[in-house]
């Protein structure tokens, strides 16, 4: 297990991701009376991930792959969405960080190969392209 990381949308519920020994992203959530069997969901990760929740039952979690890009699955409520590719020349050294501060707004941060930190984010109707965070770092 590697690069563990939690979030929870609501009260009685935590939800775990980390990196497995086959290298892809594993899941485990505990309901507030059990914990559920391991559940696979994919990828190859080169970077640890992160999860952050929007609202009660929906999350997204991230991590950089090996090709720089961010990648992101999504629970929403009912499925896991596959992983989608949110592009970026990012450096798999340092994990990316993502938060909400509302229902339908995710803000994602991350160290490019250029060393500065990028920032990009969920408006409720699409990602906006990556920014620079001037005087970040």
């Amino acid at each position: 297990m590697k690069g563990l990381c939690a979030v929870s949308w609501g009260e009685g519920r935590l939800d775990l991701f980390w990196i497995g020994a086959d290298g892809g992203l594993w899941h485990r959530w505990w309901d507030g009376t059990r914990w559920a069997a391991d559940e696979p969901l994919g990828g190859q990760p080169a970077s640890v991930p992160t999860v952050t929740a929007w609202a009660t039952d929906e999350m997204e979690v991230f991590a950089i792959f090996a090709d720089g890009a961010l990648w992101n699955r999504y629970w929403d409520g009912h499925s896991w969405h596959g992983w989608e590719s949110l592009g970026g020349e990012l450096d798999a050294a340092y994990p990316p960080a993502a938060t909400s501060w509302g229902a339908d707004r995710l803000d994602v941060l991350a160290t490019g190969r250029d060393g500065r930190l990028w920032h990009r984010w969920w408006n409720g109707r699409e990602w906006v392209p990556w920014q620079l965070e001037e005087g970040a770092g």
